[in-house]
């Protein structure tokens, strides 16, 4: 695979993309992006990331998973329940040979999404059944750990997880290094341009832990404009402004990084 992005974290099937997906993949190519790792977050957008990735072979690498919070659109969301799960089960059986992650699985303690006790414990026992499956398919797992970035760590390690990527992460960098430590990579989108929280974060975790992401079409350097794929470069621009190195070897590290998390990610380039 010559070099190129790998977006490491992305919502390629999301309706937001709906009417124009083939321009949004053609401009993330003419960008330079090699790999798309496309997540889910309900067991409804299964067979649509599924059947991207037959339309755009070598370029859409697809994810299943749960996300910790559920609803019909962007309104009426809520913290996941065990019952959310249960449609996906057998899908990821039957997808299995087809997928290069389990994800977008994790933890959101969020006080208006998860407000009670109650709530925070069942997308806990949602997360370590998927954790299972990814060990069951040996398979690594791309998370989510909005306000839980502890608690989502210390469950990794207690499931003896080895192969994860915290995307978006803004835990405390000592929690970040806990992952490090394990041996977990950390993506940040375009959206960190927009304020320097994420400074300390990316100058302690060393560049080998780092891939680059885009979380589109959230996340972007505008909030309020859809983020796309062609935008990742971005983010390997600030990363490399804040370690002070050349942009050039950020993008060479975080596809190796890319490479070595998901080993399901087709090494032939897309044509």
């Amino acid at each position: 695979m010559d070099e190129g992005f790998v977006d490491c974290h992305c919502h390629i099937s999301a309706q937001e993309f709906d009417e124009d997906l083939d321009d949004v993949i053609q401009r993330a190519k003419q960008a330079g992006v090699k790999t798309l790792v496309s997540v889910t977050e309900k067991a409804s957008e299964f067979e649509r990331v599924i059947q991207l990735s037959k339309i755009y072979p070598g370029l859409v690498a697809p994810c299943l998973g749960i996300h910790p919070v559920q609803g019909p659109g962007s309104q009426d969301l809520c913290s996941v329940t065990v019952q959310d799960l249960e449609p996906a089960l057998p899908l990821f059986q039957k997808y299995r040979e087809d997928i290069v992650a389990i994800g977008e699985i994790g933890l959101d303690f969020t006080p208006w999404y998860a407000p009670h006790a109650q709530q925070r414990e069942e997308q806990q026992a949602v997360f370590r059944k998927q954790l299972q499956i990814s060990k069951e398919l040996d398979l690594p797992v791309n998370v989510h750990s909005r306000s839980a970035a502890k608690v989502t760590i210390g469950i990794l390690k207690e499931q003896g997880i080895t192969r994860a990527l915290l995307h978006n992460f803004a835990g405390r960098p000592s929690v970040a290094l806990e992952g490090v430590q394990m041996g977990y990579y950390f993506s940040f989108p375009p959206a960190v341009c927009r304020n320097e929280q994420r400074v300390r974060l990316i100058k302690q975790i060393p560049l080998e832990h780092i891939c680059l992401e885009t979380d589109s079409p959230a996340l972007g350097p505008d909030k309020h404009v859809r983020n796309e794929p062609k935008n990742i470069s971005l983010s390997s621009e600030y990363i490399a402004q804040v370690k002070g190195i050349p942009p050039e070897r950020v993008v060479e590290t975080t596809t190796q990084n890319a490479l070595k998390l998901f080993p399901g990610i087709k090494t032939s380039t897309p044509k």
